[in-house]
Order: C-alpha cells, then structure tokens, then sequence
C-alpha cells in the first residue's frame, strides 16, 4: 500500500478552497492528467463521481463515494476502478487572523492511502498514479491562484 500525505498553508480561505476540490467537473481544466470527470450521482452529504485519466499513454478510469462537509473536509472512498484499496480525505484547516472572524487563509491537509488490484496494474499503473498523488496539491494550489489570483 502506498500513502502520501501533504499539508500545506495558504492565503486562501478554507471555503475557496473547498469550493475547488468539491468542483469536481472542472478538474480536466487544470488535471494536466484528468481527461474527463464526471459527477454520477449527487447525495445529501456529497457526491460519487469517475475520473478517467489519461497519462504517459496509460488510461484508467476509477470512481469515488465523495462525502463532503461543507468548508471542513472531504473523503473518499472506492468505488470501483483499477485498485484494490483507494481513500483519501482533503481537511481545510482555517488559520485564525488577527481580529477577524473569518479566516482569510488555511492549511489543507491531504492524505491517500492506495494500491492496486494486482501485480500487472501495479507494474503498469503506479508509476502514473505515484507522480499524480504527489502533485495533487501543488495542482489545486495553481488552480487558487488561476481562480482567485495571487496572494
């Protein structure tokens, strides 16, 4: 099994950046390796979505039972692709300013815990799938900046 696990601050606020991550149709905008996204049903507490990547010639599609607490966090669990074990969970820590009662930044915390189905796909796939878990961050970070610009 393989685990990241990234933290990083920003000048962002937790909402902003929850809004990002749960935006899940929009992540073939700036997933350099997220051909298509779709939202296959929506819940009361989030949503099961698919996402077919496409990378160094690989192309896997795998879905996710996404439960969202507005502005505090998300997690994912499998639902069926190319793995045998896939979860994550996003938090948005809110960093208290001075005096203000909204927070004007956070630290996200991003964890995932993932292997894959058998030895073949592990050999084929995780290579891919390693670089794109450790850029996950970086890559909603961007996004931020695109969306909300520097700050």
């Amino acid at each position: 099994m393989k685990h990241v696990k990234k933290s990083v601050l920003l000048w962002y606020s937790p909402r902003e950046m929850y809004a990002l991550v749960t935006a899940v149709a929009d992540y073939p905008k700036f997933l350099p390796w997220c051909e298509k996204a779709e939202v296959l049903e929506t819940h009361a507490d989030g949503v099961t979505a698919r996402l077919h990547l496409s990378y160094l010639g690989v192309r896997q599609a795998f879905t996710t039972r996404n439960v969202q607490a507005a502005d505090e966090r998300v997690t994912l669990k499998l639902v069926d692709g190319p793995f045998s074990l896939l979860d994550g969970t996003w938090r948005f820590v809110p960093v208290p300013s001075n005096g203000g009662a909204t927070a004007k930044a956070c630290k996200i915390e991003f964890e995932l815990r993932y292997s894959f189905a058998n030895a073949a796909l592990d050999a084929l796939i995780s290579p891919v799938f390693d670089r794109i878990a450790n850029t996950f961050v970086d890559s909603f970070v961007k996004r931020a900046e695109q969306v909300y610009g520097e700050r």
